[in-house]
């Protein structure tokens, strides 16, 4: 099934266009000008896309628009205490090369996650690994463009 999205957030906030105008309107070209904006693809039942994704769409014809409302449970769950490592400050300072990591920037973990540097101090820096979009509930605009 191929689809164009509009991914907001409860404020409005448009987080993930799949449309290059949207994107443009919204500023997000500017903030990510290596993304390519296309239709998403996706074959149900492959856990490609988030649950609560997945199961909107299931039955949807090519033509068809929908607009899907995501709790946090079927996206990317609540924020946990868990998701928040802590780091010895100068054994951090050495991984980096030396740098301080400050407050608001983000440190990518070795498997790929981002995260948020939330606390620094002499002795310890905190990172909040959980995902960006944990705990919000998600509303995407779809347009079916293909049923294969």
């Amino acid at each position: 099934m191929t689809l164009e999205y509009t991914g907001r957030l409860d404020d409005e906030t448009v987080f993930d266009p799949s449309r290059k105008s949207v994107a443009e309107e919204t500023g997000l070209a500017e903030a990510q000008p290596e993304r390519e904006y296309t239709p998403l693809t996706v074959e149900i039942g492959d856990e490609q896309v988030i649950e609560g994704m997945e199961e909107g769409l299931i039955g949807l014809e090519a033509g068809e628009t929908e607009t899907l409302t995501i709790p946090p449970e079927k996206a990317y769950g609540e924020p946990t205490d868990e998701n928040i490592q802590e780091f010895e400050t100068e054994e951090l300072r050495e991984m980096l090369g030396g740098q301080t990591p400050e407050e608001g920037s983000y440190l990518e973990a070795q498997n790929g996650s981002q995260g948020e540097v939330i606390h620094v101090d002499e002795e310890v820096v905190r990172v909040d690994f959980n995902p960006r979009l944990a705990g919000e509930t998600l509303t995407f605009d779809v347009e079916i463009v293909d049923v294969n």
